[in-house]
Order: structure tokens, then sequence, then C-alpha cells
């Protein structure tokens, strides 16, 4: 998963549901760590704003 940090605006959704905390936030970037990331596509779904993508477009 990606974060398109020119369009999230750090409300911490994504933060909330994923099941293994690979989201981090710090000093307003929001992150994904790859090696924790499972795939699941929780953050995708409740991104309000579209700002996660999948690695792979």
């Amino acid at each position: 998963m990606i974060i398109n940090n020119n369009l999230c605006d750090v409300c911490g959704t994504c933060v909330a549901v994923c099941p293994v905390d690979a989201i981090i936030v710090k000093e307003f970037v929001v992150t994904i760590d790859n090696d924790k990331c499972i795939n699941c596509g929780k953050c995708l779904k409740v991104c309000p704003i579209r700002a996660i993508s999948e690695e792979n477009q």
C-alpha cells in the first residue's frame, strides 16, 4: 500500500483499522511499514479521501 501525502489529511482512520499496526503517523506525515503490512486492504477501504492506493498500480 502507498499513501499519497499530498492528499492525506492525517485523519487517522487508516491507523485505527490496521490489524498489524503498520501505519505510522509522525510529524503530520503518514507512512506504511511495508515489512509489517499484510495487504489486507482495510486502510484502502476506509480512507475518506482515497489517499491510499495499492502498490501495483
